[in-house]
């Protein structure tokens, strides 16, 4: 494995996936919003396990910074040959109470944010003749949310986005698959939770506690492995027994 790009890759989800490719051997390309620092602490993990990382800037809603973000962590490490769309926003908001600007913002970030960097970096991938792997965060949250319907949709959209590029990309071999997590123990799920409540949402489980981080990324580098070379437009749901469709 040569080259990943992570987006969102400060904290969380993002950042445990970034480390455990590393642990494979990969070069890892960090891409954050806002927490410079963050990043940086990230990319000295990374180094430390003997790789090279480089922190990349960027609000991936915008089309021109997502194809930014792929030349960017091509210059600098080579092209990536795996693009995780882990960049995501769930500002909770009542259905009820939702104004335009909410729902935009949350589908530019986590539907056309992925959309395009999935864009930019397939393309990258062809031009230089390289297989490839693209993997979408989705969520448990496509089931419906009365404080999310934005985000929810945002979730649900990837599931046919994956679908869809997986056609498009495979006969360029790019595989392109989705990993819907459950209640995981990030950031998230603390926004409008506090630590019993979560702790009760935990226990209510089948598995009776939250998914970790690390877990999660145990799913991506299964993907983008070649044990997984005859796997695409998949979505694989890690949430500890919550959702089995």
């Amino acid at each position: 494995m040569a080259t990943v790009l992570v987006t969102g890759a400060q904290q969380g989800i993002g950042r445990a996936m970034a480390l455990a490719f590393a642990a494979t051997g990969a070069d890892v390309a960090v891409n954050y919003l806002d927490d410079a620092d963050a990043a940086e602490a990230v990319c000295a993990e990374i180094r430390a396990r003997g790789r090279r990382a480089v922190a990349l800037p960027g609000d991936v809603r915008e089309v021109a910074t997502a194809r930014a973000l792929v030349q960017q962590a091509s210059e600098a490490l080579g092209v990536p040959e795996v693009l995780v769309n882990n960049a995501g926003i769930f500002p909770r908001v009542p259905f009820l109470a939702m104004e335009e600007a909410e729902w935009d913002a949350v589908l530019d970030v986590n539907l056309k944010g992925s959309a395009f960097c999935g864009q930019a970096a397939a393309r990258a991938m062809v031009a230089a003749g390289l297989p490839g792997c693209i993997i979408n965060l989705s969520s448990g949250a496509v089931r419906g949310n009365p404080l999310g319907a934005h985000y929810a949709s945002s979730k649900a959209g990837l599931i046919g986005l994956t679908r869809s590029m997986a056609l498009a990309l495979a006969p360029h071999n790019i595989r392109v698959n989705a990993i819907a997590p459950g209640l995981t123990d990030t950031a998230q799920p603390r926004f409008g939770n506090d630590e019993a409540e979560l702790a009760d949402m935990a226990r209510a489980l089948p598995l009776g506690r939250m998914g970790r981080p690390e877990e999660i990324a145990a799913m991506a580098v299964y993907l983008a492995s070649a044990a997984a070379g005859w796997v695409t437009g998949q979505v694989y749901h890690i949430n500890g027994g919550s959702y089995m469709p």
